[in-house]
């Protein structure tokens, strides 16, 4: 299945003739709902419905364009043409509050980096990830209460997976920090999005400025003793890590990759079991589906090679991060001039592709507004019907590093949670979702959870 493209033997069109943003949708994107946090996706499906595959919109100095579709998608991310950089738009976007990390390297420096930061990724290191994790799981949802009670999703989530990013990532028992840390971390994603980047006090920028100084900080108390110490918490894999040349990372890569890869594991996991929980809510025989696989397997806290038999959970899983995508676009500047479904995109541009669009496309999944994990059953595969319509991780050279970990953890949460508790949402309740920059519910997601005893 694919859409119809321009004559590839015909000329490329020239930049300025690309179809672009009128002024008074641009407006309503920006002012009308929350300077395009709340909802981004309604105006990216407007401009693709309405103006095709590549849309140009005012970006300030820079030449601003979206690129719509599965093929797009192919096209940026696994950049054959090397025609792209993800370190120029990601650090004007977090450049001062996240330097640095994986996310912001390119060429040969992010293979460098990525080869050494992958021993920490490797299927050795997660088993004993997923075997530290149990314990911290079944410990954080037993706190949740014995008795039935109304309780904000979350939150109580985001404040498990922090203390399972300290003790897996930095071998450390947060404690009373861990509301101070999700804080930091909660005010460093907000300023990434900040439109006035001033370090004035009672400003957003600032807030996330101040987030990073305290992350500084406390890394900076552990890092030699990671040098040195046998421990196989994350920040110590990293820290002793080595290239094949026998280079190792310096102090502040090691502590930049730490605070990028804490503030991803957490808070994008947050939001894809947030998100799950509340499709299990509402989804009751989902729910009650994979509370009867998770019984049915007999351990209440798997390996990580066992993870594979939660195939109902897998499913729900990967049909949660199609809905609700952690990182709603990927974007991308130029380094060359290219072309693209028939025009000329220059030097210089700011190309962005949208997995919370191409996720809702009804040319690619059937039904897409609708909960069905089944589409991702091997009798279905929906996802396999272009390589780059599903691309919940990204793709290409800049494909997650930490997937199998993320929804390692994902599934295990779940695995304890149903064992554990039934839920729903209040009757009538729809969550309201703020999409960028990390998907989330606004109000918290009430739940009613009832223990199992």
């Amino acid at each position: 299945m694919h859409l119809e493209s321009p004559d590839a033997s015909a000329p490329a069109r020239p930049f300025h003739e690309i179809p672009r943003v009128p002024l008074y949708d641009l407006a309503q994107g920006v002012l009308g709902n929350g300077g395009g946090r709340i909802d981004m996706r309604s105006g990216l499906e407007r401009q693709f419905r309405q103006l095709g595959p590549v849309v140009r919109q005012l970006g300030g100095p820079l030449k601003f364009v979206n690129l719509f579709g599965p093929d797009a998608n192919r096209f940026v991310l696994m950049d054959r043409g090397e025609n792209f950089s993800a370190r120029r738009p990601w650090m004007q976007i977090m450049g001062r509050i996240f330097p640095d990390g994986l996310l912001l390297r390119d060429g040969g420096d992010h293979k460098h980096h990525r080869m050494i930061m992958h021993q920490a990724f490797k299927r050795p290191a997660l088993r004993n990830y997923a075997e530290r994790m149990n314990p911290k799981i079944a410990a954080g949802i037993a706190s949740w209460g014995r008795e039935p009670r109304r309780l904000l999703a979350f939150p109580a989530l985001k404040e498990l997976t922090l203390e399972l990013a300290a003790g897996i990532f930095l071998g450390v028992d947060l404690g009373p920090q861990t509301q101070r840390m999700n804080g930091a971390f909660e005010n460093m994603v907000a300023a990434s999005m900040s439109r006035l980047r001033l370090r004035i006090p009672g400003l957003e920028f600032h807030r996330g400025l101040k987030g990073r100084e305290y992350m500084l900080g406390f890394l900076q108390k552990l890092i030699e003793q990671k040098r040195v110490d046998a421990s196989d918490d994350m920040f110590s894999r990293l820290s002793r890590a080595q290239s094949e040349a026998g280079d190792h990372l310096q102090d502040r890569e090691v502590i930049d990759h730490m605070i990028f890869l804490m503030m991803a594991a957490h808070d994008t996991t947050t939001s894809t079991l947030t998100s799950l929980c509340y499709e299990l809510a509402r989804h009751p025989q989902w729910q009650q589906r994979i509370r009867d696989e998770s019984i049915a397997m007999g351990n209440p806290s798997p390996g990580f090679d066992e993870l594979a038999g939660l195939t109902s959970l897998t499913l729900a899983m990967h049909e949660t991060l199609r809905m609700y995508p952690p990182l709603p676009v990927i974007p991308r500047a130029s380094v060359r001039a290219f072309d693209f479904e028939g025009y000329r995109i220059p030097e210089g541009a700011m190309c962005v592709v949208a997995p919370i669009h191409t996720h809702r496309m009804p040319e690619w999944w059937s039904n897409p507004d609708r909960f069905d994990p089944e589409r991702f059953s091997s009798s279905r595969a929906e996802h396999e019907r272009h390589t780059h319509s599903y691309i919940p991780f990204g793709g290409g050279a800049h494909m997650c590093i930490g997937r199998r970990f993320a929804e390692a953890q994902v599934r295990l949460v779940i695995h304890h949670l149903v064992q554990r508790h039934r839920w729903r949402v209040p009757d009538g309740y729809e969550m309201p979702v703020q999409q960028a920059p990390i998907s989330k519910p606004r109000d918290g997601l009430p739940l009613e959870i009832e223990p199992i005893h």
